[in-house]
């Protein structure tokens, strides 16, 4: 049995997504204190991961399911600001982010650390262990 412990998928849904509008306006920035971890994974990793998790029969347990490279909100908002060529100084108030993504909000507000360590050691491969790459993959859909 394999159980996959996900990070916050990034895609072009969910809170990117709503993260990207204000972006476009030139109003976006760090939600919360721009400080709290976000361990995320691209969207594709997590398809690999999940038929690695199917097809390998060495694996068994519970595995991270989180890019090798977390990063903090501030660092998340100036990556995404980037990609969209667009400033990220803007800082979004927890109540905000409490309206947009109801009870979703802790996840984004809080934070979390996470590393890939026993999933590495399987040998599986990160195509975008880092935010940037993943983000522009993304965004130019």
């Amino acid at each position: 049995l394999v159980i996959i412990r996900i990070g916050i998928v990034l895609g072009m849904g969910g809170a990117i997504a709503k993260m990207i509008t204000p972006f476009r306006l030139y109003a976006g920035g760090p939600i919360g204190s721009g400080k709290q971890w976000f361990s995320w994974v691209h969207r594709d990793d997590l398809v690999s991961l999940f038929m690695q998790g199917l097809t390998d029969e060495k694996m068994s347990g519970v595995y991270n399911g989180t890019a090798p490279h977390p990063v903090l909100m501030s660092e998340l908002c100036d990556a995404l600001g980037k990609v969209m060529n667009r400033p990220s100084w803007l800082p979004v108030p927890d109540f905000v982010i409490e309206t947009l993504l109801g009870d979703g909000a802790v996840v984004v507000l809080e934070g979390q650390k996470v590393l890939p360590e026993r999933t590495q050691s399987t040998g599986f491969s990160f195509a975008y262990p880092k935010v940037e790459p993943a983000l522009r993959e993304i965004v130019v859909e």
